[in-house]
């Protein structure tokens, strides 16, 4: 009982903080483009902490599994001063694009650090087609940096695989399969790689070119810019649900085979 309630709470907390600090990242943008945010609020259900700001409404709610931002003019054509509709195009971008960056980044910047402080001798340790000398801050820099880079390579291999159709949809993990991996966690370093890895996945997915993902959303917005006017709030509507709907049905397939896996 008390090994399930350790496993939920790193499955809470996981998932709370990383969709946090994406939705963060929307925020601050946002606000950095002088986009007018009615509502920013962590957590989904009942709101059990809220503070009404200049303009925008805070709030906790009571599962810790989301938040969203709701901007002026986002949902549906605004003419209000600072309306997300009538940011330029390269702000808007920004702001949808916010999210999945700070992910991204939030991953390296932990990736990096857990290879800076890698347990044990670095002496003799083959890097790349050079091998360290002696371990200290100079060559701990070196392996961090290159063992960044791999990684990030390694993300990247793994996108192509994807669309190059190597991956089949049995091989996918889908919140089922991250929920065992992140129970099974031994420690903290391992926890702490865990939510660099998904944080890294979370912010390539949501890139992808695909609605309603934010990578969705900023193919719209530049198809915007090259029709130089912007798409009929019902056909945007449409093109949306359409994206849902093929995404909900991944999901399916993927919490399936999350489910075979195991048990």
């Amino acid at each position: 009982m008390i090994s399930f309630l350790i496993s939920a709470i790193k499955i809470i907390f996981l998932l709370g903080f990383l969709i946090g600090i994406h939705e963060t990242g929307h925020f601050l943008i946002a606000k950095l483009c002088k986009v007018r945010v009615n509502e920013f609020a962590i957590g989904f259900g009942p709101v059990i902490w809220k503070k009404q700001g200049k303009e925008t409404k805070y709030e906790l709610r009571l599962i810790p599994l989301g938040g969203f931002v709701n901007m002026e003019g986002e949902a549906e054509q605004s003419e209000k001063e600072g309306s997300f509709t009538k940011a330029s195009i390269p702000r808007r971008i920004a702001i949808v694009a916010a999210g999945a960056l700070v992910n991204i980044i939030f991953a390296i910047i932990v990736y990096f650090i857990l290879a800076m402080t890698v347990r044990g001798n670095i002496t003799n340790a083959v890097v790349g087609n050079r091998v360290l000398d002696a371990d200290n801050f100079g060559n701990r820099l070196y392996f961090a940096s290159y063992n960044t880079k791999e990684f990030m390579l390694s993300i990247a291999e793994s996108v192509k695989q994807l669309f190059t159709g190597k991956v089949s949809s049995a091989e996918l993990v889908g919140p089922v399969g991250i929920s065992e991996v992140v129970a099974k966690t031994n420690g903290f370093r391992e926890f702490i790689y865990i939510l660099a890895a998904i944080s890294i996945s979370l912010g390539v997915t949501n890139l992808l070119p695909f609605p309603p993902l934010d990578g969705g959303k900023i193919v719209l917005i530049l198809l915007e810019a090259i029709r130089r006017k912007p798409l009929k709030q019902e056909t945007e509507i449409k093109i949306q649900l359409a994206g849902f709907a093929v995404l909900m049905a991944v999901s399916i397939v993927v919490t399936y085979h999350d489910i075979i896996r195991i048990f």
